[in-house]
């Protein structure tokens, strides 16, 4: 038995999987073999779920009864609309209320009963909850502005429905576009801290939706989500400063503050969403605000070339440029991380399938450090 200590597990191979691929020393990400560039050009969010849970892409017929079914699962019950309402009026976070929703989902399962080994059971319950989320974060911002929710709209997909639902506009073609390929980006990214949540909560063969609800748990921790809404505070900070943003990135290093948004546990380089997201903000620009384009592309070409942060192996990654963007298509900025969640169920499903398929409990082992051979003293004689 090994014992070598490998804390937050870096490095440690446990498991096999076939949903996503990292190579961080040359800044490629793939999901079932094809690029994300591709993926995020060419082919739809609906899509690139099919893909991640059935292995393929689909053809016209099979999407076509892929997003039917999607669509027909996206009301949520009046039940969670009604705690959507109280945890807007008490003020709570997005990413507890979503977690809240995910769980509350449950009890309008029609399949509850299902056999736990019963995987296209599974399945079809992970397709309700990927479908519903975006109702219930919508609702909720919805009730937190003082307004009612929206029923979710029948012929938009689920990017552009989204965008529809939390402003009450159908968004235009550049915007349902922008966020559909974000979805995208944010699908799946290997084994990291919420998706092997969730994996491990699988593994007990407890049922997707308490799988689910973990991932979400462990993406609301700081260290996981929530990077991309650090980085607009930022850009924030920069627009209200009396400095131009060269100077005040130039000033903020100099005081030896930590810019968000660069950095990654697993790539070297500059991480290839961050690429694709970077275009998509300098198309946003074009149509119209340029500003947070170009704070981002200054603040890039400041620490990457003359602070030589590229050199280090520290690069932009995907928050990096997925909070402006975001911003620009008028998302609060609280909401990113639950929209990344939004993104990432559809990876946490196709994982937690494909770990039962072959299941075996995740049981690690921790060295213990305690104390040995203590005498025990009854209660009365402490």
């Amino acid at each position: 038995m090994v014992d070598d200590l490998k804390k937050g597990l870096e490095g440690v191979l446990v498991a096999e999987s076939g949903l996503s691929s990292i190579d961080g020393a040359e800044g490629r990400l793939i999901y079932r073999g094809y690029t994300i560039e591709d993926l995020a050009r060419g082919a739809s969010y609906e899509e690139v779920v099919y893909l991640l849970w059935h292995g393929h892409l689909p053809d016209e017929d099979e999407l076509e009864a892929f997003t039917a079914a999607l669509n027909e699962e996206r009301e949520v019950s009046d039940d969670v609309l009604a705690t959507m309402e109280r945890l807007a009026a008490a003020d709570e976070q997005p990413m507890a209320a979503l977690r809240t929703a995910v769980s509350m989902f449950s009890a309008t399962e029609p399949e509850r009963d299902a056999d736990p080994e019963d995987l296209e059971a599974t399945l079809r319950k992970g397709r309700r909850i990927t479908a519903k989320i975006p109702t219930a974060l919508a609702a909720f911002e919805r009730y937190r502005l003082g307004e009612e929710p929206l029923d979710p709209h029948p012929d938009l997909g689920l990017a552009a429905n989204f965008l529809y639902m939390l402003t009450g506009e159908e968004p235009s073609d550049v915007h349902a576009e922008t966020f559909d390929q974000a979805l995208i980006l944010h699908a799946d990214h290997g084994l990291n801290a919420s998706t092997f949540t969730s994996m491990v909560i699988g593994s007990t063969m407890a049922d997707i939706y308490s799988a689910v609800t973990g991932g979400v748990s462990a993406l609301s921790g700081p260290l996981h989500g929530g990077a991309n809404q650090d980085v607009m505070e930022v850009l924030k900070e920069i627009d209200e400063s009396d400095l131009d943003h060269r100077a005040w990135v130039e000033q903020a290093t100099e005081d030896g503050r930590r810019i968000p948004g660069f950095g990654h546990r697993v790539y070297d380089v500059k991480d290839p969403r961050a690429k694709i997201l970077q275009e998509r903000s300098k198309e946003l620009a074009d149509n119209g605000e340029d500003k947070w384009y170009n704070y981002t592309t200054t603040i890039e070409q400041y620490l990457s070339e003359e602070k030589g942060l590229a050199h280090k192996g520290i690069a932009p990654n995907v928050d990096f440029y997925s909070g402006s963007v975001y911003y620009q298509l008028g998302i609060p900025i609280d909401m990113y991380t639950p929209i990344f969640a939004m993104s990432r169920a559809g990876g946490w499903v196709g994982h937690v399938l494909e770990y039962q398929e072959d299941n075996r409990l995740i049981r690690p082992r921790a060295r213990y450090t305690g104390p040995q051979d203590k005498t025990f003293v009854p209660l009365e004689d402490r």
